[in-house]
């Protein structure tokens, strides 16, 4: 375990929490979408730290992340669809003919949403690290 690894990720998934909130204020959807998948993507990366010797993979898959460090068998069935759902959101956000999909599924209901379950995710996993 590197103690150093898992404060890392830890601390950049709360940024990404932190960036996820601000463009929420400002109505930025697409983004609020993102940031979420990138607060979990790193939470996630801080466990596979606490459990793994080797680095945590370049992948922004998070249901293969989760699966690979063991958290994937922790999680509920509710944690499991959302992560999910989460997918979508870090890839294709990035693609401009993906854009118009992604940010046409985001409303600010569905984004307070996100970022509800988001938190809680990121806090569930945090009570393990």
């Amino acid at each position: 375990m590197d103690l150093d690894k898992v404060k890392y990720w830890t601390e950049l998934s709360d940024y990404d929490f932190d960036t996820a909130d601000a463009m929420f204020r400002t109505g930025r959807w697409l983004y609020v979408g993102y940031m979420c998948h990138q607060c979990i993507e790193k939470i996630f990366k801080a466990y596979w730290s606490k459990k793994k010797v080797e680095p945590a993979p370049y992948s922004h898959n998070l249901i293969n992340l989760a699966q690979s460090c063991g958290l994937g068998q922790l999680l509920s069935e509710e944690q499991r669809a959302f992560v999910g759902e989460m997918m979508p959101l870090n890839i294709e956000a990035r693609y401009p003919s993906y854009k118009q999909i992604i940010g046409d599924s985001l409303s600010e209901d569905r984004c307070k949403e996100l970022m509800q379950k988001t938190k809680e995710l990121q806090q569930w996993v945090k009570t393990m690290l």
